[in-house]
């Protein structure tokens, strides 16, 4: 089945009350399509949607995407309001910063649930749907590093690296279905996903990484000055969905190019390496 273009589609969006989230459902809506758009807090997805935007189409729902059963819940509310089930976006997530020993049990338990269990329920929940209509599109938003690691970044990026490992899985599981999967690998975006809302901090720290401690107060400082625009990527995500048949991984920006390409060679010279000392 490829994208509806007979009616407007019906899309459910993860974690949509702020950043790349937030731009999905606003540019959904203006295509007219049908959006359930889960959040923390309704409220501010309200706010931040503001009046100038037609929500007749939406369907706000809170929902702790770590709870299977709400979960399923808001998959079978998005059919009973919409009538079925188009595209599913995993983009619900957040950052941390901190270095592997300053990484609490309560932190790799909290972040890995919502970036990876909470997929996981998602995707239980909607595939089913899916399967039995042969056709749909999952978008699963990882980021530049799941591809690659930097210092500071671990426990975020062994969530993403989980992520498309998973993608991976399920892209050759569902093919067979007409489902259709994508990777989404943004770099840095003008979103506030580098302030204190977005990025968790450890409690405590030690004084043996002082780099990481500059570069948090570099990340943060960041902020408003990323490179990449959430308008357009949010384009770019909304386009490989209705065209269909694009690959299954979606870079988005310059900066994550660059990283791709870096973390592609380094990948092919390891290989070479091990090759040649094996001969």
């Amino acid at each position: 089945m490829s994208f509806p273009t007979d009616r407007p589609a019906t899309w459910f969006v993860t974690g949509t009350s702020r950043g790349l989230g937030l731009e999905l459902v606003r540019q959904l809506l203006g295509r007219g399509d049908n959006v359930a758009a889960t959040t923390r807090s309704t409220e501010r997805l309200s706010a931040a949607l503001g009046d100038r935007v037609d929500t007749s189409r939406l369907l706000p729902l809170a929902v702790d995407l770590r709870d299977a059963e709400a979960v399923t819940r808001a998959v079978h509310r998005t059919g009973d309001r919409f009538g079925g089930l188009d595209v599913v976006v995993n983009n619900a997530g957040y950052g941390f910063l901190a270095a592997v020993e300053e990484t609490s049990d309560r932190h790799v338990r909290a972040l890995l649930d919502v970036q990876v269990v909470g997929v996981w329920n998602v995707l239980r929940a909607a595939l089913p749907i899916l399967r039995e209509q042969r056709g749909g599109h999952i978008v699963n938003v990882s980021s530049i590093l799941g591809l690659t690691a930097f210092p500071g970044w671990a426990l975020y990026c062994a969530g993403k690296f989980a992520l498309e490992g998973l993608s991976e899985a399920l892209a050759a599981e569902v093919a067979d279905f007409g489902i259709e999967v994508t990777i989404v690998e943004p770099g840095y975006f003008r979103t506030d996903f580098l302030t204190t809302e977005s990025i968790a901090l450890p409690a405590t720290t030690t004084d043996a990484y002082p780099a990481i401690r500059e570069m948090t107060t570099d990340h943060l400082n960041l902020q408003g000055s990323q490179l990449g625009d959430p308008v357009r990527g949010a384009e770019a995500i909304i386009s490989q969905v209705v065209s269909g048949g694009g690959p299954l991984r979606q870079l988005l920006g310059s900066d994550a190019h660059s990283y791709a390409t870096a973390k592609v060679d380094a990948l092919r010279a390891n290989v070479r390496r091990r090759h040649l000392a094996a001969h």
